[in-house]
């Protein structure tokens, strides 16, 4: 009621302001006198406008450049993941893998443009909560007949039903607003998670492109003894045409990965809101600690309530609720509630009201009401998808991770042999006592075999970050300023 009498208070002042404009019986108002008589309401009416302002576009690339990354200062308290907001960034030393998330969440333009979502969605739960505005009414009538005064009509009022279902709306949109904020908070997850993928990668590939350049070089020092033994004749055509062959793959193979080495900068730049020329100075290696059942299971247990796409899931059902809520109470009549201030022509004032009321008798919002019960079961159902799609993508994850740990070990395994036989070749090839085949061979397998652990090194870190954005952060780093791939071959 506080509200109503609010609204009644506002609309009789209005009245009073007209009222008050009103000539005297006899009196010929002058035009300047009932404008004069609007200006007050006029300046009322205007205090709380907003003007415009024009903002032109910018004609020039605004992407992060080096000197201007130097600069660039991010608060730890804003990061969306704990580990985040305890990690400080500082690229004077490089960039580590939580400094490039901590960059992506700051500076990635698909955030952005998140948050200016965001913006509009508490502009819409702003709007909800505001009163509906009266509306006014004028109306006058100059009669041609002498002994006649000029009549008038004004009115005011106000939409009730518009303040019954403002709660509903309100709450509808605030609703909303969660659901926008929590989808951004996951958003920002997934963009955690692809930086700290592209770092894994990019890392990878720094480490294995020097392993990739000494297999070709091997075969093509192999390939260029090979056809000088040809063309001496002490070499058969199909075994040059092999060693062809060899250097030919190992040439395809290192082009394919500078090839794709290119894409990760570009890809990892791109998230990162920097411009394609700068040149990340990436820092720190790899830790990958096994996978413990008790914390995946207790970390499943917990999805509903840590990840932040089921929490805005069920904030988006909780919107579609209010609004289900809303279209029901739209079914009863529409309701608007007036007060008028009349005279008519022989100088008779009146005073009143008027109530402007629908007939529930063909519509009865039945439409809106089957609308929103449909969206709301559509809700429920889009709710649960997700769920168990989440429980079946860590179930893959956790399936595929025994595999590739399995694998890892039997690499890692098969690794000091072959590097050992490789220095033996290496030393055998030095004295004489080997052909350059064999110590091409014996080189190019040990090659092969650290290309192959950094390989499944890498699968395994990419899918703990996977993991980590499944679970809702609750599995540790894949990754520690620990010892580089290279580092760890050398060991």
């Amino acid at each position: 009621m506080p509200v109503l009498n609010a609204a009644s208070a506002a609309i009789s002042a209005a009245v009073s302001v007209f009222a008050a404009a009103e000539p005297a019986a006899g009196h010929t108002p002058r035009p300047y006198e009932r404008l004069r008589a609007l200006v007050p309401l006029c300046a009322l009416l205007m205090g709380g406008c907003t003007w415009y302002h024009r903002e032109p576009l910018a004609p020039q690339d605004t992407s992060t450049s080096a000197h201007s990354l130097e600069r660039i200062r991010i608060d730890p308290a804003s990061m969306p993941l704990p580990e985040l907001a305890a990690h400080r960034f500082d690229p004077s030393d490089g960039l580590d893998i939580d400094e490039v998330a901590m960059l992506a969440v700051a500076n990635n333009p698909d955030l952005r443009l998140a948050r200016d979502d965001l913006g509009i969605a508490r502009a819409q739960a702003y709007s909800a909560g505001l009163l509906p505005d009266p509306q006014l009414s004028i109306a006058s009538d100059y009669p041609g007949q002498i002994g006649t005064v000029r009549a008038f009509n004004y009115g005011l009022s106000m939409d009730v039903m518009a303040i019954v279902l403002r709660s509903a709306n309100k709450q509808s949109a605030d609703a909303t607003a969660a659901k926008t904020d929590l989808g951004l908070l996951w958003q920002e997850w997934q963009i955690v998670a692809q930086a700290r993928q592209l770092f894994i990668k990019t890392r990878f590939q720094q480490d294995t492109l020097p392993l990739l350049q000494r297999q070709r070089e091997l075969t093509r020092t192999r390939y260029e003894r090979m056809a000088e033994a040809r063309r001496d004749g002490n070499l058969t055509d199909d075994t040059l045409t092999a060693a062809l062959l060899a250097y030919s793959d190992a040439r395809k193979q290192y082009t394919d990965a500078e090839r794709a080495a290119e894409q990760t900068h570009h890809d990892l730049n791109a998230l990162l809101g920097v411009s394609p020329e700068v040149q990340l100075q990436l820092t720190g290696g790899e830790n990958i600690e096994p996978l413990s059942d008790t914390t995946l299971d207790a970390a499943l247990a917990g999805l509903p309530r840590r990840r932040p796409d089921l929490i805005a899931l069920q904030a988006g059902y909780e919107a579609q609720e209010q609004k289900y809520r809303a279209a029901i109470l739209s079914q009863f009549p529409s309701l608007s509630v007036g007060f008028v201030r009349a005279r008519d022509t022989s100088n008779i004032y009146t005073s009143g009201f008027q109530i402007n009321l629908s007939l529930p008798i063909f519509n009865r919002n039945q439409g809106n009401v089957a609308i929103e019960q449909a969206s709301r079961q559509r809700l429920r159902d889009e709710y649960q998808t997700r769920l168990n799609s989440a429980y079946g993508d860590v179930a893959h994850l956790r399936a595929d991770n025994a595999v590739l740990t399995r694998q890892l070990q039997q690499t890692e395994a098969a690794l000091p042999e072959v590097d050992l036989a490789a220095r033996h070749a290496a030393a055998a090839y030095a004295d004489h006592n080997l052909a350059l085949g064999a110590y091409t061979d014996a080189q190019s397998a040990a090659l092969t075999k650290q290309i192959d652990v950094a390989t499944l090194r890498e699968s395994l870190a990419e899918q703990r970050v996977g993991l980590q954005a499944l679970l809702g952060s609750a599995i540790p780093d894949a990754y520690s300023t620990a010892l580089t791939l290279t580092d760890t071959h050398a060991k």
